[in-house]
């Protein structure tokens, strides 16, 4: 009997340091306690994945959420699921297709009638590395939901969000963004050969660079934005990456996977830190990954290319005839 105790041991040992080493590799719980009362929340995406569990985590704070999905009727699935786990009966669904401008002006024109104030509104939605689909408007698929959707929708609720201040924007990015390249001249892959990866990797650039941009347009508003890489998760965005089809990817990168890749409800805890710290009050136009600040990459850090892409971004979906010719009187950069 006795030889079996050291090595029931060492393997008892073996299993809790690698579960502590996965809980310190995928990063922790949201360390705030705050919470939200009173204060409305949009996230968009809100149906599966880190979305549904940022709402989940948002609900039990007592916030009025509204879960933003493509598919109402796994919106409202996922709406009821909240309000019976949490016992908030401010969870509802609305119906958003980020990959559609006309659904995107509907939405925010609803919120914009509906709603008295706007608190925080997490842009979370997105698809990954998906075959050589276009929006609605033509946009290619991953810049079109990822960025140009989220674009529009944060601008035509930015009266409300000023007019709710302090109020929090958290844009979902990813760790990607540092293998990414705006090419102003072919930013809707009309020209060259296409390369689902680095139009994923464009895309995320891209939120990082609206975030610094749209940060430095709303100094004194009491309006923060603020992007993050949330980690890699076990959610249905990576479908189209063709991980773990084949028994020999399965077998040689499982344990690598198991260590690295997060919970949903894990990868939603930066969001959720984001939306509510009271430690981060105030502070906009940074970077996180999972619950800490970084440094993103040098593109993304770049004024010119932020300022050029919004004038780009604010052609492609018409931002200039919703507000003019500028915003709130500020010229839109050439």
């Amino acid at each position: 009997m006795n030889r079996y105790i050291l090595p029931l041991s060492v393997l008892g040992t073996a299993v809790g340091g690698a579960v502590l080493l996965k809980d310190f590799v995928a990063g922790g719980a949201c360390p705030s306690k705050t919470t939200i009362p009173g204060k409305t929340v949009i996230v968009t995406g809100a149906n599966t994945g880190i979305g549904k569990q940022t709402a989940l985590e948002l609900a039990k704070r007592g916030g009025t959420i509204i879960l933003a999905c493509r598919d109402l009727e796994k919106c409202e699935a996922a709406a009821k699921e909240i309000r019976g786990e949490t016992l908030n009966h401010h969870v509802n669904a609305r119906h958003l297709d980020l990959a559609s401008l006309k659904s995107i002006r509907e939405f925010a024109a609803k919120i914009i009638e509906e709603e008295e104030r706007v608190h925080i509104l997490v842009n979370n939605a997105a698809v990954m590395r998906c075959p050589h689909w276009t929006t609605e408007d033509g946009f290619e698929m991953q810049l079109g939901v990822n960025y140009l959707g989220h674009f529009l929708l944060t601008n035509l609720l930015l009266d409300k969000l000023k007019a709710s201040a302090p109020s929090r924007i958290i844009n979902l990015s990813s760790l990607a963004h540092v293998a990414g390249h705006i090419d102003f001249e072919d930013l809707n892959w009309e020209k060259r050969k296409y390369d689902t990866k680095a139009a994923y990797c464009q895309s995320k650039l891209a939120v990082v660079l609206f975030t610094k941009e749209l940060s430095r347009r709303l100094q004194g508003t009491g309006v923060t934005v603020n992007a993050l890489h949330p980690g890699v998760a076990r959610t249905e965005l990576g479908r189209h990456t063709g991980m773990h089809r084949s028994a020999f990817s399965s077998l040689t990168l499982g344990p690598i996977f198991w260590l690295l890749v997060k919970s949903p409800q894990l990868a939603a805890q930066p969001s959720t830190y984001l939306a509510v710290a009271e430690e981060l009050e105030g502070v906009s136009g940074k970077y996180f990954e999972g619950l800490k600040e970084k440094a993103p990459a040098p593109e993304a850090e770049d004024e010119e290319v932020a300022q050029r892409l919004w004038a780009e971004s604010a052609r492609f979906v018409g931002l200039e005839m919703s507000y003019g010719s500028s915003e709130r009187g500020q010229p839109l950069p050439k």
